[in-house]
């Protein structure tokens, strides 16, 4: 099942991110939980295009990727799992929480140093919270994510499945956390038990900065309650937040280029 799954990696991601994408999004369109203040035909076409970029950079600068490291690592025994005994399913499940958690950390990391804020502060600027929102992210963060990964990954010695399962559930619970969409109320106080929802994450894309430095999980929702970072809800509500950053309100700012940049323009 390994041997399949690294030698389909790359069709069985694509296929998962296309296949939640077009949900996620099916979802938005017949229930949206909010009026965008700023539309898909302005958004959409950036936030896309820069995932497109960031696709060739990681694929020029690692093109085996984290799967890639992984594969390296069990071959020359090389990190912590290879050195412990442990059964293949505890293995994957330990090493998939250890992962997730080193998310949780860097994106802590990434609002708290300020030079990296600047490159983070992209994926916030976005006028409007929805599927795209989830993948939408400066290509120089994307790299350092991506070294981050991979060292992680070494040290580690994380199985291959551990982390070809961590990379598409990821994936694809950014962008269901991001889904301009609600669950009905009783279920998402349960769903919110076991996976980051969208109301929970939207609290974190308010421009009110204690509210954006909250709720930092992208896929598990243990961590924001270990560590005392988790708020139910936004103060002003759901209907009533502004998304964004207070820096930058202009919808010029969400073309690409203007994207590409802002790293290296003056705002908090």
């Amino acid at each position: 099942m390994t041997d399949w799954l690294l030698a389909h990696e790359p069709t069985v991601r694509l296929s998962v991110f296309l296949g939640v994408f077009a949900a996620v999004a099916a979802w938005e369109a017949l229930a949206p939980r909010r009026a965008l203040a700023v539309g898909r035909w302005a958004r959409w076409p950036n936030n896309i295009g820069v995932v497109v970029l960031n696709t060739v950079v990681a694929r020029l600068l690692f093109p085996a990727g984290a799967v890639g490291i992984a594969a390296w690592a069990t071959g020359r025994n090389v990190g912590l799992f290879n050195v412990l005994d442990m059964p293949p399913g505890l293995e994957i499940a330990v090493a998939f929480l250890l992962l997730d958690l080193a998310i949780y950390l860097q994106h802590r990391v990434f609002h708290a140093v300020p030079a990296l804020w600047r490159l983070h502060r992209m994926h916030h600027a976005d006028l409007g919270f929805d599927v795209t929102t989830g993948a939408r992210f400066h290509p120089i963060e994307i790299v350092l994510s991506m070294i981050i990964k991979a060292a992680l990954v070494a040290a580690l010695g994380a199985p291959i499945a551990a982390v070809i399962l961590f990379e598409v559930v990821l994936n694809g619970t950014a962008m269901f956390n991001h889904a301009n969409a609600g669950l009905p109320p009783m279920v998402e106080r349960v769903v919110r038990l076991f996976v980051v929802t969208p109301d929970m994450h939207r609290v974190h894309h308010s421009v009110v900065r204690t509210e954006t430095d909250s709720n930092f999980g992208f896929c598990l929702p243990w961590w924001d309650r270990l560590f005392r970072t988790y708020r139910a809800q936004p103060a002003a509500g759901h209907g009533g937040m502004t998304i964004g950053i207070a820096s930058f309100r202009d919808p010029a700012d969400l073309r690409l280029d203007k994207m590409l940049i802002q790293p290296f323009r003056d705002g908090a």
